[in-house]
């Protein structure tokens, strides 16, 4: 007769198994040994790491930030028939300096359609000091718009001029019309990289030298003095 096959029960955790580790501890532990992680890296690590951060950030920067367009008008200062040649240039530098004024650029939101405040801010002027002519250069984030912006800034420009040709006997004339950008004058994502990637290496290479050399002496360690002459010693160099 066979007895019955019985299962002992399951013999009850003791307290003694130790409790793993809390998240508290493991980071603390972590925070403990960086130091001496980050003492292990190789010298070139600060090199490498602002590299790689500068042309993260710069490539982060292009991606992020809307691509601008610019286009450019020119208006050329033509002298009456009775005035002097080299007045035109005098007063192509002036209207130069008028054409960003709230006279100009009030008559000249009309015909671009945005505010005063936007031409103010996106229009900008030059001119040589060679030849009378006036650049109006205007950027926006549509093509489009840019080009009117500057179109509408040099037909303003050259209204105010004829309204008062009488008494300066030079007026403007438009002498190329602002088209219509194919492509940003902003900087691409490639070059923002490049440029993050070159800032962050200089500092990187800053970082290097300002390092503390390994091995070097720290400032509570003592220096080496030498031990006390034997008397034998002493003989001798009688």
């Amino acid at each position: 007769m066979t007895e019955p096959l019985t299962q002992s029960p399951a013999a009850p955790a003791t307290d003694d198994e130790p409790a793993p580790p809390s998240r508290r501890h493991r980071v603390r532990a972590a925070l403990r040994h960086l130091p001496r992680r980050l003492r292990s890296l190789p010298p070139w690590s600060p090199l490498a790491a602002g590299v790689l951060a500068g042309g993260l950030l710069g490539a982060g920067y292009g991606l992020v930030t809307t691509p601008q367009y610019t286009a450019t008008g020119y208006v050329v200062a033509v002298p009456a028939d009775a005035s002097d040649p080299a007045s035109a240039l005098g007063f192509a530098q002036a209207y130069g300096r008028v054409a960003t004024q709230l006279a100009v650029l009030g008559d000249a939101q009309m015909w671009a359609h945005v505010p005063v405040a936007t031409l103010e801010r996106s229009v900008r002027t030059a001119t040589s000091p060679d030849a009378p002519m006036v650049s109006v250069t205007a950027t926006s984030a549509d093509p489009e718009q840019a080009a009117d912006m500057a179109n509408a800034v040099t037909r303003a420009l050259t209204r105010h001029a004829a309204a008062s040709a009488d008494d300066t006997h030079v007026e403007l004339r438009q002498f190329a019309r602002a088209t219509e950008p194919t492509e940003p004058s902003s900087a691409s994502t490639a070059v923002t990289g490049l440029v993050g990637a070159s800032a962050g290496g200089l500092l990187g290479g800053l970082a290097l030298l300002v390092r503390p050399r390994r091995g070097a002496r720290g400032p509570g360690s003592a220096a080496a003095v030498p031990g006390p002459a034997s008397a034998a010693d002493g003989r001798g160099q009688l």
